[in-house]
């Protein structure tokens, strides 16, 4: 059996075990256990620990549970709804009026954390309870929450850029830099579709609220200054240099505790509530990165990427044909990889051609973090879809379908960058001082 079918065969074993109910993480962990067992001659039990304990003995990854918790200080204290009140003047004549928070929201936050799935679950955990109490569309919340969180790794500083930097021998900040305008572009699409579809489906975009005076604006405004100032200040620590993501997480919690005791809404019971929620939620993002982890270590010792990346290396193809197999390769493999895997399976057969077609590497490198980002919201292992479905209820083919249309919105930016690469490449070539 050649390779190609024995990834078939996973991704098959997969589905089935999914539609079957067993828990994200152990079908992944199982369908890597197969994998090595029957078609590798390494030990699955010994790579099964390993796996486990190098995904979550991580001090970046120590950021993770630190942003969730944050976010449900700001969910149970009622900080969350002060922000929404907030900003609810000032976008009461825009149509989808509040629904544009969790993309505005998704970005400022995946700018902080570098983490799809911190800006995912941490955005959805103060935005989705206030969207749904005020009567927006449920769908149109799942969808743009789940893509949104995906700006997390595209606007800078993102993990997944470093990884990509590293395997491609590029400059960090060049990447970096590069990553800002295709991030403001997506934020613009999504929010552009969530407009189109609002004026399209007024009945289902909750009426305005009463007109309001400009000084009562500004008196409602008031209320978003503490958690603005916030996040203002954890932002620019992190860009000036003087604290790590994680410990930028951890300023976070503190002032939120620090804001929500002052704002005298702060009681033992939401402390430990939103403490043992938090809890639960990391160690469920935790359990499926470990699941991820040990499947990326069977297809690593199968050659299964390898084998795609070289079959398409032999189809001899213009460079953008060559542009848009890879788009469709780096699909396939997002059913079953996480995004760094991906880029660290493939980087040594796919950086030569690219080079050799003549694309600049930091431009593909922006090319290559919006495929990641359309791989954590493609099923069976789209990884934001499993965040919500654990924080929901919903299942992940319905959270999937709701993407869809945002799907879609990422699709487009690549056609973009693809056909205007000065997007990518023009800030960096500024800053840097590179000639034209």
């Amino acid at each position: 059996m050649g390779l190609l079918e024995i990834g078939a065969l996973l991704l098959f074993v997969m589905l089935l075990l999914l539609a079957g109910g067993v828990w994200i993480a152990m079908t992944l962990a199982i369908v890597g256990w197969i994998g090595q067992a029957f078609f590798t001659t390494t030990l699955p039990g010994k790579n099964l620990f390993s796996a486990f304990w190098e995904s979550n003995a991580s001090w970046e990854l120590a950021a993770l549970p630190l942003f969730i918790w944050m976010g449900e200080i700001l969910f149970r204290t009622r900080l969350s709804e002060q922000m929404f009140n907030g900003l609810s003047p000032w976008l009461s004549k825009v149509p989808g009026r509040l629904m544009h928070t969790t993309i505005l929201g998704c970005g400022i936050f995946g700018s902080v954390s570098g983490s799809s799935a911190a800006t995912c679950a941490t955005i959805a955990k103060v935005a989705l309870p206030e969207l749904m109490r005020r009567g927006y569309d449920e769908r149109l919340a799942l969808g743009a929450l789940a893509t949104g969180g995906t700006l997390g790794i595209l606007i800078p500083p993102s993990i997944t850029m470093v990884v990509y930097a590293v395997a491609a021998d590029a400059s960090i900040i060049r990447i970096f830099l590069a990553g800002f305008l295709p991030g403001f572009l997506l934020m613009a699409l999504f929010s552009g579709y969530i407009g189109w579809w609002s004026a399209r489906h007024p009945d289902r975009v909750p009426p305005p609220d009463a007109p309001t005076s400009f000084a009562e604006k500004l008196r409602r405004t008031g209320s978003l200054i503490p958690c603005a100032l916030l996040i203002i200040f954890i932002v620019w620590v992190l860009v000036v240099g003087w604290a790590t993501a994680t410990e930028c997480a951890a300023y976070g919690v503190l002032g939120s505790l620090a804001i929500a005791a002052a704002s005298r809404s702060l009681t033992w019971r939401n402390f430990r509530e939103g403490l043992m929620s938090a809890t639960r939620v990391s160690c469920m993002i935790m359990f499926i990165l470990a699941g991820a982890a040990f499947l990326t270590k069977t297809m690593a010792f199968t050659g299964i990427p390898r084998e795609l990346a070289e079959w398409v290396n032999g189809l001899g193809l213009s460079p953008y044909a060559l542009i848009s197999v890879l788009v469709l390769v780096y699909l396939v493999l997002g059913t079953a990889l996480d995004g760094i895997s991906m880029i660290v399976l493939t980087a040594a057969v796919v950086l030569p051609m690219i080079q050799k077609a003549g694309f600049d590497l930091v431009w593909f490198g922006i090319f290559i973090v919006l495929l990641v980002e359309i791989a954590e919201v493609t099923p069976p292992v789209g990884f934001n879809l499993f965040v919500l479905q654990n924080m929901t209820g919903k299942d992940s083919n319905t959270i999937a379908r709701a993407a869809i249309p945002f799907f879609g919105c990422l699709v487009v930016c690549i056609a973009i960058i693809t056909a205007f690469p000065d997007i990518v490449t023009w800030l960096p070539n500024v800053v840097m001082g590179v000639p034209r």
